[in-house]
């Protein structure tokens, strides 16, 4: 399915730098660590979060901490998940959203969240949003903004460049007139995560920009940053707990809107299109 395309099968996907929004398909419930805030709300029924430890949430949504392994499991194929950058909001008030979340739960919340995809899908396509317009529409308001070092900020956003440039420690050090090791630390300080794992979340982050596209797998690894088709399953399988293939077999029906038009221009490219 064309990614201009209405999703008639109710598969949706809003995609920016900072937030995703997925309604889809689950796949086999397996374990996956994201690098980003995780929101589950249940399509139908209830869902049930195991995070490692052994804690579950049941209901009909659920919230788990980036880089924390967990299972998800549905009484629905589907599910929605929500998919906020870490390095974009406050820690504290996102901790005290998701001890409301996995705690007593929040009714209004699920609502909102499901009267929200049904308007998407009504609505058709919907490209060029802003964070603040994804926030207002799924959370009321815009979540907590978080304050970053200008040169950590530059070094995010080439880790957020979908045209998978090689994004190395040494050259953002260099472009921050920092030595590496301080720029290291500062980088760990101003986001809570070290540089590599950063940039091992953002590289698996870019597959999404891609997953109902009709492409050789082998060379969307090397074009997203991955040394070759090894490193690329083990990481997209560690990040979002299926193979590549599973994912874009799962997604040929899933409609991308986008928030930046060059992250639209580079998939464009890459799928042959005009």
């Amino acid at each position: 399915m064309s990614d201009e395309a209405c999703p008639t099968a109710g598969h949706l996907m809003l995609i920016s730098p900072e937030r995703v929004f997925y309604a889809g398909l689950l796949g086999r419930p397996r374990r996956r660590t994201s690098g980003a805030y995780s929101i589950y709300v249940s399509l139908h029924g209830e869902l049930r979060v195991t995070i490692e430890d052994g804690q579950a949430q049941v209901g009909a949504m659920a919230f788990v901490p980036p880089y924390v392994p967990h299972n998800v499991e549905s009484d629905s194929r589907n599910v929605i998940c929500l998919v906020i950058e870490p390095e974009t909001v406050l820690p504290a008030p996102m901790a005290a959203l998701g001890a409301r979340i996995a705690g007593a739960g929040d009714a209004a919340f699920v609502d909102r969240v499901r009267q929200a995809y049904r308007s998407l899908v009504a609505t058709g396509r919907r490209e060029g949003f802003t964070t603040s317009e994804f926030d207002n529409l799924f959370f009321g308001e815009p979540l907590s903004a978080r304050r970053i070092d200008r040169r950590i900020a530059a070094a995010i956003s080439k880790l957020n460049d979908v045209s998978g440039a090689a994004v190395t420690a040494e050259d953002c050090a260099v472009a921050a007139n920092l030595s590496q090791s301080r720029f290291l630390h500062l980088f760990k300080d101003e986001t809570g995560v070290s540089f590599r794992a950063l940039r091992a979340w953002k590289r698996a982050r870019h597959l999404l920009h891609f997953v109902n596209a009709e492409i050789n797998l082998a060379h969307l690894a090397q074009d997203i940053g991955y040394p070759d088709s090894t490193h690329f399953s083990h990481s997209i399988r560690r990040f979002y707990g299926l193979q590549p293939r599973a994912i874009f077999s799962g997604s040929r029906d899933l409609a991308i809107w986008r928030s930046d038009p060059q992250a639209a221009s580079a998939a464009d490219s890459r799928q042959g299109r005009p």
